[in-house]
């Protein structure tokens, strides 16, 4: 399972131009199939008059769900090379969809090609990516005379502390990535003289 990931920083649409035609690529971050379907058919309805809606997504942190539509354009012109670049630049959870309003002048197979990756590469420029790491959930629990302490150790070091619950014992909620896991077992044993448990549990993704 991969470490992590970039998805876009949030939806966003910039505009391209090659011999006359039109290329208005949009961007969304989706979380699903329906999200991703749902963002190109918004896409269609904005822009009813033109010529064609390309879309292509890629859903799961290792790209498991990868999905292009050419609507119209010649195959494997349009869609599969927006793909291409969503792959190429690392980006997942993201759906692109390439509107074209056709200028006249036909581009041939590469020329399209490269219009349409390149209309994503410059979206991608335009409204930037941000990280996802994946995390590993755990529960550290200690006694409450050594709780404020930990916590601000936690936090000193840069540990992504989630939640903090009170009860007989104080359960301090972090994520830690996966390669460190075996480090900071130990780390704690150190810091608490073996006086905390640690409980892991899943894996999420977070900004990072």
């Amino acid at each position: 399972m991969r470490d992590g990931y970039l998805t876009v920083a949030g939806e966003g649409e910039h505009e391209t131009e090659v011999n006359r035609s039109r290329f208005l690529c949009a961007l969304a971050p989706v979380a699903d199939e329906a999200a991703a379907q749902a963002f190109v058919a918004r896409a269609r309805a904005r822009h009813p008059a033109a010529s064609h809606h390309c879309y292509a997504y890629v859903l799961g942190a290792d790209a498991a769900v990868r999905k292009s539509g050419d609507d119209g354009e010649p195959g494997g012109t349009a869609g599969l090379p927006m793909l291409q670049m969503l792959l190429r630049r690392e980006v997942r959870f993201t759906v692109a969809v390439v509107t074209r309003w056709f200028g006249g002048v036909k581009l041939g197979a590469g020329g399209l090609i490269r219009a349409y990756g390149g209309a994503v590469g410059a979206a991608l420029d335009a409204v930037g990516t941000v990280p996802r790491r994946r995390l590993r959930l755990a529960v550290v629990t200690v006694g409450h005379e050594r709780a404020g302490r930990l916590e601000n150790d936690l936090r000193g070091a840069g540990r992504a502390v989630r939640e903090v619950t009170y009860g007989a014992e104080v359960a301090i909620r972090v994520g830690l990535p996966e390669a460190d896991v075996e480090a900071f077992r130990g780390w704690l044993a150190g810091a608490t003289a073996g006086a905390a448990r640690l409980e892991l549990g899943g894996e999420v993704y977070e900004a990072g």
